[in-house]
C-alpha cells in the first residue's frame, strides 16, 4: 500500500476550523512557528537561518561581489518554481522539528479564494495576538523580531537593507528601511503617521483587495485587470519555460503573432502580491497613494524574513502544481535550451555556488538545500510533489478551470508593448501601469510589478541585463478610442512607471518624464 499523502490545507480552512471550535491544527501551527523563531540564530532549523537564505543576510560565496545578487533565491529564471518548492519543504521540515508539531504542514494563503477576494489577508496572518496554551502571545505569523543584526554588504546600497538586533518586520503601509541615519529618520517620520495597528491592517487589506479585484468596463463587458485574473491566465501558459518566470515570458511576448494574447508567467502575479503586502499602492485613482511605504515583503532581500512570505509562496507552489496537472507535466518538465531566463546572469545575477554566465537546466543545484543523503537538491528531485515529496494540496480556488477562450473583444484587441526600461536608476521595486481613455475616462488596464534592488548601478550583472519589459492587453478598438474623442488609438493609451515614492516616467507617445530628477525613466511603447 502506498504511503498516505500529507496534505497542505488552506490557512482559511484552519482559521474556519478554529473559529468553529476545532483549534488543534491552527494552535500547532502557531506553536511550530513560535518554536522555530525562538531557536538560536545559527540553528539549521531556526527561522532566522532559513529566512536568511532568500536574500539577507547575504550568506555564501559572492555576498560582497558585484557579480552576484546576494541571496540564494532564483527569480527571473526557470528555476523560480522549483527552487521555491524545495525552500517550502525545508521550512516545513523545520516546523515539524518542534516537539509536538511533527504533523504540522505549511498551509497556503488561497489568494484567489472568495473569502480572500472579499476580505483580504486571512486574520490569523494579521492578528496582533494569539491565545496559545492559555496565554496571550504575540502572533507568530504576523512579524519577526530579529535575534541579531544583519548588515547589507552590497556596494552602493548605502546599508539600506541593514537591520539592527530587535528589528521587527513590517508590512504596508509602514516602512522598514533603517539601515542609515537618513533612512531611519525618514522611516520614523513615515511610521508616526500610522500609530494604530488595527487601522493599519485595514489599510493593508484595502490595498491587497485593490490588487486582487481591479476591473474596468468596456463596451458593456467587465474586463478584469487584477491579480486574480493573472493567476487564472498563467495557468494557460503553453510550456514550462514561459510559465516559470518573467524573463522567458517577456521574450515570448516580444515575438507574439498578431492577434495572440500575451502569456502570463507564474512569477508575475507572485510579484504583485509581494508589492501589495510590502509597500506599493495599485496606481488607480480612487484614493490618495501612500508614498514611502517600504514593507519587507516588497523587496527580495528581506521578504523571506516575514512569515507571510511562506503562506504566499505555498499558494504559488499550489498554482505551479495545478499548471502541471492541467498540462500533463506532473512527472517531467521541459526547458528551452539557451532561451532568455535559462542563464545564471539573467535578471538578478547568479546565486552563491553558481558560476556567472552558466546555463540552467533541471540538473542545476538548488542551493543551499540538501537531501538526507547530503547531496544538493535539483529540480528533478521535486517535479512530482506527490510521488517524490509525499504531499499534496487540499482543493482550493482555480481548480478545474476551463481552458481560456478569447472573447470577440479579445480577438479584435491589440497588445501594448513597453520596453527599453532601464532599471539602474530606479531605487527599489517599482510598477509599470497601462491606461486607456475609454468613453472620455482614464481606465487602468493593468500593472506589472517588478521586484528590484534599491541600487542596481553597482551590480556588474545588472549593467548588462537592465532592460525591463511589460505587455498589456488593449481591450479597445480604434472605433472605441475615437468615440467622442477623434484621436488615434495610440494617443488614447498612457504608460506610467511608479516607484516607491513618486512617478518616475509617464507618456502617451514615448517619453515625457516626471518625478525625482535622479530617477527619471525613459521607455518605449508600441501597440501591435
Amino acid at each position: 500500500m502506498s504511503k498516505k499523502l500529507k496534505i497542505r490545507k488552506s490557512v482559511i480552512e484552519l482559521q474556519r476550523d478554529y473559529d468553529n471550535g476545532n483549534k488543534k491544527e491552527l494552535e500547532n501551527l502557531m506553536r511550530a512557528w513560535k518554536g522555530i523563531k525562538e531557536l538560536p540564530a545559527e540553528d539549521e532549523n531556526s527561522f532566522f537561518k532559513l529566512g536568511g537564505f532568500h536574500g539577507e543576510p547575504f550568506r555564501g560565496a559572492g555576498w560582497g561581489s558585484s557579480a552576484y545578487w546576494g541571496g540564494y533565491c532564483n527569480h527571473g529564471n526557470v528555476l523560480f518554481p522549483t527552487w521555491h518548492r524545495v525552500y517550502l519543504l525545508k521550512l516545513e521540515e523545520a516546523l515539524q522539528s518542534i516537539k509536538g508539531c511533527e504533523d504540522v504542514m505549511l498551509p497556503y494563503w488561497d489568494e484567489t479564494d472568495e473569502e480572500s477576494l472579499k476580505k483580504g489577508i486571512p486574520t490569523c496572518l494579521t492578528d496582533e495576538f494569539f491565545e496559545l496554551d492559555g496565554k496571550q502571545i504575540p502572533n507568530p505569523l504576523r512579524s519577526f523580531v530579529f535575534p541579531k543584526n544583519i548588515v547589507d554588504n552590497v556596494q552602493g546600497d548605502d546599508n539600506l537593507y541593514s537591520k539592527p538586533l530587535g528589528y521587527e518586520t513590517v508590512r504596508y503601509p509602514l516602512s522598514g528601511l533603517v539601515g542609515s541615519d537618513e533612512a531611519k529618520a525618514a522611516t520614523l517620520a513615515h511610521n508616526s503617521q500610522f500609530p494604530n495597528y488595527a487601522k493599519n491592517v485595514e489599510i493593508l487589506n484595502d490595498n491587497v483587495l485593490n490588487w486582487l479585484n481591479s476591473q474596468i468596463v468596456v463596451e458593456g463587458k467587465v474586463i478584469p485587470t487584477n491579480v486574480n485574473q493573472k493567476y487564472k491566465d498563467c495557468l494557460n501558459a503553453p510550456n514550462f519555460t514561459v510559465f516559470s518566470n518573467t524573463t522567458s515570458a517577456a521574450e515570448w511576448n516580444a515575438n507574439l503573432e498578431e492577434g495572440k494574447v500575451p502569456v502570463v508567467s507564474l512569477e508575475s502575479p507572485h510579484n504583485s502580491i509581494h508589492l501589495a503586502v510590502g509597500g506599493c499602492d495599485l496606481p488607480t485613482y480612487d484614493r490618495s497613494p501612500i508614498q514611502g511605504a517600504n514593507g519587507d515583503m516588497g523587496e527580495n532581500d528581506t521578504a523571506g524574513l516575514d512569515p507571510i512570505f511562506y503562506f504566499h509562496h505555498c499558494n504559488v507552489d499550489r498554482v505551479f502544481w495545478l499548471w502541471q496537472k492541467k498540462h500533463g507535466f506532473t512527472d517531467h518538465l521541459e526547458i528551452f535550451p539557451e532561451y532568455p531566463g535559462t542563464n545564471t546572469v539573467d535578471n538578478q545575477g547568479p546565486t552563491p555556488g553558481m558560476p556567472p554566465n552558466s546555463w540552467l537546466d533541471l540538473e542545476t543545484p538548488l542551493n543551499p538545500f540538501k537531501k538526507k543523503d547530503g547531496k544538493t537538491y535539483n529540480s528533478l528531485d521535486c517535479i512530482n510533489i506527490e510521488k517524490q515529496l509525499g504531499q499534496t494540496y487540499s482543493v482550493g480556488s482555480l481548480e478545474e478551470l476551463p481552458t481560456s477562450k478569447s472573447s470577440a473583444l479579445e480577438e479584435s484587441s491589440k497588445v501594448i508593448k513597453v520596453s527599453r526600461i532601464n532599471k539602474a536608476p530606479i531605487r527599489g521595486s517599482f510598477m509599470i501601469s497601462a491606461y486607456a481613455i475609454i468613453d472620455g475616462k482614464k481606465e487602468h488596464l493593468g500593472t506589472e510589478a517588478v521586484l528590484s534592488r534599491w541600487n542596481s548601478q553597482y551590480c556588474a550583472n545588472c549593467q548588462t541585463h537592465l532592460e525591463v519589459k511589460a505587455f498589456f492587453k488593449l481591450p479597445i478598438t480604434e472605433q472605441t478610442a475615437r468615440k467622442g474623442l477623434a484621436v488615434p488609438l495610440e494617443n488614447s493609451v498612457e504608460i506610467e512607471i511608479h516607484g516607491r515614492e513618486n512617478m518616475l516616467g509617464q507618456n502617451n507617445n514615448g517619453g515625457l518624464l516626471k518625478g525625482n530628477a535622479k530617477q527619471q525613466v525613459n521607455f518605449h511603447m508600441e501597440i501591435v
